[in-house]
């Protein structure tokens, strides 16, 4: 069974962060530049939440706030799901479908060292399919 540390080393362990003093107009900014959907926001080194589009267009657009006024400590989730390496694809999977969230830190101790997303763990769950198709495959073929 494919473990959290695994798909962190073939996707890289990139984490794109901010600080929560900043507005939510260089979160967004910064999320399109890198074309990702979620950022971790880090105070120092801690963790102190998490940040998606989901967040900018329920708690900015919809409410009506200013996206450079308004710092990201005020829209963050600060109720993070984290997991750890060692956690399987499929808990990891199973945690996101169940809470609806698209975005996983993970963390080794007080430290974030990678995030997945959902659609890293689909890309994980079809590849060892197709390998164990083959497998098969090769088998029945002798």
């Amino acid at each position: 069974m494919k473990l959290v540390q695994h798909l962190l080393d073939s996707k890289g362990n990139r984490v794109v962060s901010i600080d929560p003093g900043q507005s939510v107009l260089d979160a967004i900014k910064l999320m399109a530049e890198v074309g990702i959907g979620s950022l971790i926001v880090l105070d120092g080194e801690r963790l102190a939440g998490i940040l998606s589009e989901r967040d900018y267009a329920r708690k900015v657009i919809l409410k009506g706030r200013a996206s450079d006024s308004t710092p990201v400590a005020d829209i963050m989730t600060t109720d993070v799901v984290t997991t750890t390496p060692s956690a399987t694809i499929d808990d990891c999977m199973q945690t996101m479908t169940e809470r609806k969230f698209r975005h996983l830190p993970v963390v080794d101790g007080d430290k974030v060292i990678g995030v997945v997303s959902i659609g890293d763990l689909v890309q994980a769950i079809i590849a060892d399919q197709q390998a164990a198709i083959e497998q098969l495959e090769q088998y029945i073929a002798g």
